[in-house]
């Protein structure tokens, strides 16, 4: 019998999949190690980036947020200025950048946070550690920046996504994912958080070669300017394209639907569920179950008009974090 607890687990995403994720695994894993996209330059982290030439904090923010045991600390890092000369901004964004300009390191930033916040046994460490920027090419142009990727409207799915300049991953990434139990690809943007990290050289070269399980939980909802109409398989072969690597162990679904007044509400923004679909010839195990959280979420920490929004429906952390190792016991 594999003692859970003990298992060195690797999340990957960004964002609010990863919060998620990680809220639900601490509970369950001394182990926990975030890796974090370094391609987001909007809002209060965009501003940070352009302004002070900072590599961005918002969502290592909330990473450490989610593995933080200090609800006082949580609150914290997520309050966000409402006037001033820093209204937009959350303090735990300002707080990393001060401990980026203080010790010259984003990565000692970040651990002298994670010091600071008390995160006994886990860690958040960025996907690469230059100043990068997101392009997309959907077939017809080229989208830079992260904040224009997320709202545009592609011409063709399946595009091309890489980072500029050209970039090298972490090599502490790269090892953490050597060294691993368990991967898990958190649900989130996946041309945005997921791609800019996947499409890093190497990081499917070691995702394939690393003896952990890998694990993805699939999005709840389709965005119609992205991934309208995607299936289940669609997404994670959509990853495995963007990591040029068939890595997969297992990917997980739910299969409990919202209701149909949420449901209404996604509809009018062109939001739809992903399709469930079982196609043959997968050499990764389909996994369905209700990971639905009944708990209304509404997101107040944000600038983004279409966040609260999408922070009605989401995945429940417990019952993720309790179905995603059960598969490892």
């Amino acid at each position: 019998m594999i003692n859970v607890h003990n298992l060195k687990v690797v999340v990957i995403g960004g964002g609010t999949g990863s919060f998620v994720v990680l809220s639900g695994l601490k509970k369950y894993i001394n182990h926990i190690t975030a890796l974090v996209s370094m391609a987001d330059d909007g809002g209060s982290t965009g501003v940070l980036r352009d302004e002070l030439g900072v590599l961005p904090p918002g969502d290592v923010r909330q990473c450490l947020v989610a593995l933080s045991e200090s609800p006082n600390m949580r609150e914290l890092l997520n309050y966000r200025f409402d006037e001033g000369s820093l209204s937009g901004h959350s303090f735990g964004n300002i707080f990393l950048t001060a401990l980026e300009k203080m010790t010259g390191s984003f990565a000692d930033a970040i651990k002298m946070a994670s010091e600071i916040l008390d995160i006994n046994g886990h860690c958040v460490i960025p996907s690469t550690l230059d100043k990068v920027t997101l392009v997309v090419n959907d077939g017809e142009k080229d989208i830079r920046h992260e904040r224009e990727v997320r709202v545009a409207t592609f011409a063709n799915q399946y595009p091309h996504v890489w980072l500029e300049p050209e970039s090298k991953p972490n090599q502490e990434a790269l090892d953490a994912i050597a060294k691993a139990d368990l991967v898990v690809i958190a649900p989130g943007g996946l041309y945005e958080s997921l791609g800019a990290t996947l499409v890093l050289p190497d990081f499917g070269r070691v995702l394939k070669q690393s003896s952990a399980k890998k694990v993805y939980i699939c999005n709840l909802m389709n965005q119609e300017r992205h991934t309208a109409n995607f299936s289940v398989t669609d997404y994670a072969d959509e990853l495995e394209r963007l990591a040029g690597a068939k890595f997969l162990d297992d990917v997980v679904y739910n299969n409990n639907m919202p209701s149909e007044g949420l449901l209404k509400r996604y509809a009018l923004k062109g939001e739809h569920p992903v399709i469930i679909d079982n196609m043959p010839g997968r050499h990764y195990r389909l996994h369905g179950t209700d990971l639905l959280s009944h708990t209304i979420w509404h997101n107040k920490s944000t600038s983004d008009p279409l966040a609260d929004q999408r922070a009605l429906i989401r995945h429940d952390a417990d019952k993720l974090a309790r179905y995603v190792l059960a598969m490892c016991a």
